[in-house]
């Protein structure tokens, strides 16, 4: 059984006892969270939602918050003196798929 899930504006294609890392989600670590499901199937029956799949459910647990790697952001404008250096770091959350209903 997959789902198709969305968080974080983005789509991801997952089973049971998969670990992502998504955006930034609130909670602490080992809350349950639902996510929305926009497509689940078993294999025998594929159930599309408009835009989410009503009844279906995805339980993720979080597993860990951190921030991903450095983003040097160097702006330069020649002849004009003008320089800005930013650095980035974007904030995610690990988490586990637990369970997937429909």
């Amino acid at each position: 059984m997959f789902a198709i899930i969305q968080t974080g504006g983005k789509q991801y294609n997952v089973t049971e006892n998969d670990i992502l890392k998504v955006e930034k989600l609130d909670g602490v670590v080992g809350d349950k969270i639902k996510l929305e499901v926009l497509l689940v199937s078993d294999g025998a029956k594929t159930v599309a939602g408009t835009p989410v799949v009503k009844n279906a459910e995805v339980v993720a647990e979080i597993l860990a918050h951190g921030k991903g790697d450095k983003i040097v952001v160097y702006k330069y404008k020649p002849k004009k003196n003008e320089r800005k250096k930013q650095g980035h770091r974007q904030p995610w959350t690990e988490i586990k798929i637990v369970s997937i209903k429909m």
